[in-house]
């Protein structure tokens, strides 16, 4: 029999849930899922339905441009990624995301895994037993580096420095409107914070727009992403234009740096709070690397490591919610839902509920045996969405950070200081505050213990 949706929290006038919601959104999604599997709360006058059984996540990953549509999600989010893959709807996302594709696929990244090794290699050069540092400082500028060299090429080392500090301030004034800091603002207020963003997005159009002109006016094919971007073509043999190139490429190095950059964060904190996990992890580094930098063709000789990055990505998702909005042809669970409804999905509340995942805040990279993984329900572990909309970079980002952390693991350990790090929310799950660490070298496994 299809589910009935059920009341959730008390709302108050007006503005229904969006009080609760804004204050603590993780808390309030883990509320709405005591109250039942399909929960019926307001964000302000808007009708919501929160999911969480994954066969229901499951009809609204797979509906999305077809019974649900993608959400508009805020002005900032907007001036930043454009009209790329991720926020274009219908025949114009269909057509990019045809285009990108190729670009992301098995191949291509197979040919940046030493790219990602040597990045690695040589911040691992740069550490000494017994420094101090700031655990999310250091792997954000990994993957920042990572990223610029991979979708701008090897000619491009430095100008992290220029586009960094921009992407940076991009993806801050995102979060804070994810927050609901800007969200309900319109998009003619000049905040303070607004203005900022548009110099930093200023700044990134120009850097885009340089390393573009450099690729058109070289003629000569490389490797990197924003080179097959300019090769790619449609059906029509149009390709993308300079708009969409810059579109394209900024949505690629944002879901390449700032998500592998706090998945690995947060790798290394749990870690640190889980010794025997991080004396297997040495083991495994030491048979089957033996002291040499890790290829891909290692990957299949990396389970543990690769489970470790899988266990991160169900305690803390680096997206951590999904949307969408209903038409005039939603249906759920065999039911319709109302035009205009907004049906939510958080993938911190569905990874933690016990009834798919036993002893749900334990780090157990265990449960991603072979055996084991095969009765975690589908959409149950779903950090990279699903369905149509799935993230194209997904098989780039678990090849990094598998990667990341076999090169520098088998090297270091960093033992994270003080006690439990909460999580905050923005456009990622961050640490709450600053993930302080002490690099210790790695000799043994009994010196990872």
């Amino acid at each position: 029999m299809p589910t009935v949706p059920v009341p959730g929290p008390r709302r108050l006038p007006f503005v229904g849930n969006l009080p609760a919601f804004a204050r603590d959104p993780l808390g309030f999604f883990t509320r709405l899922r005591g109250h039942g599997d399909l929960v019926e709360w307001r964000l302000g006058p808007q009708r919501a339905l929160f999911l969480s059984r994954p066969e229901h996540i499951g009809e609204l990953l797979t509906g999305i441009e077809s019974e649900y549509r993608h959400p508009q999600l805020g002005w900032a989010f907007k001036l930043v990624l454009g009209d790329g893959v991720v926020t274009s709807e219908g025949p114009s996302w269909r057509r990019k995301r045809a285009l990108v594709q190729p670009a992301v696929r098995p191949r291509q990244v197979r040919g940046h895994a030493e790219t990602m090794t040597d990045c690695a290699a040589t911040l691992a050069e740069s550490w000494r037993p017994g420094q101090r540092l700031d655990v999310r400082d250091a792997m954000l500028g990994l993957t920042q580096r990572i990223a610029v060299r991979t979708l701008f090429g090897a000619d491009t080392v430095g100008r992290e420095a220029t586009i960094g500090p921009a992407m940076d301030i991009a993806q801050r004034a995102i979060g804070d409107e994810f927050r609901g800091v800007t969200l309900f603002l319109p998009p003619w207020v000049p905040t303070p914070g607004r203005r900022k963003l548009k110099r930093a997005v200023a700044v990134i159009d120009r850097e885009v727009a340089h390393v573009t002109g450099l690729r058109r006016r070289g003629g000569v094919e490389r490797d990197d992403l924003l080179s097959r971007l300019l090769a790619a073509r449609d059906e029509q043999d149009r390709p993308l234009t300079d708009k969409e190139i810059r579109d394209e490429a900024v949505t690629l190095y944002i879901g390449g740096h700032e998500t592998t950059g706090t998945t690995l964060t947060w790798a290394w904190y749990l870690l640190s709070r889980n010794p025997e996990a991080r004396a297997r992890l040495t083991q495994e580094l030491t048979d089957a690397l033996g002291g040499r930098a890790p290829g891909h063709d290692d990957l299949r000789l990396l389970p543990w490591t690769e489970q470790i990055i899988k266990e991160t990505l169900r305690l803390y998702p680096p997206v951590w919610l999904i949307t969408g909005i209903a038409t005039e042809r939603s249906t759920l669970d065999g039911r319709p839902v109302a035009k205009g409804t907004v049906l939510w999905s958080s993938q911190w509340s569905t990874h933690r509920d016990a009834r798919w995942f036993p002893d749900p805040e334990a780090f157990r990279p265990e449960r991603w045996d072979a055996d084991a993984a095969a009765s975690v329900p589908d959409h149950a572990w779903f950090p990279f969405g699903g369905g149509s909309r799935a993230c194209l970079g997904a098989r780039f980002a678990m090849v990094e950070a598998v990667l990341v952390l076999a090169t520098l693991a088998q090297r270091f350990h960093v033992e994270v200081e003080g006690g439990e790090i909460p999580p905050r929310t923005g456009l990622t799950l961050q640490p709450s505050r600053p993930v302080r660490g002490t690099l210790r070298a790695i000799r043994s496994r009994q010196d990872a213990a």
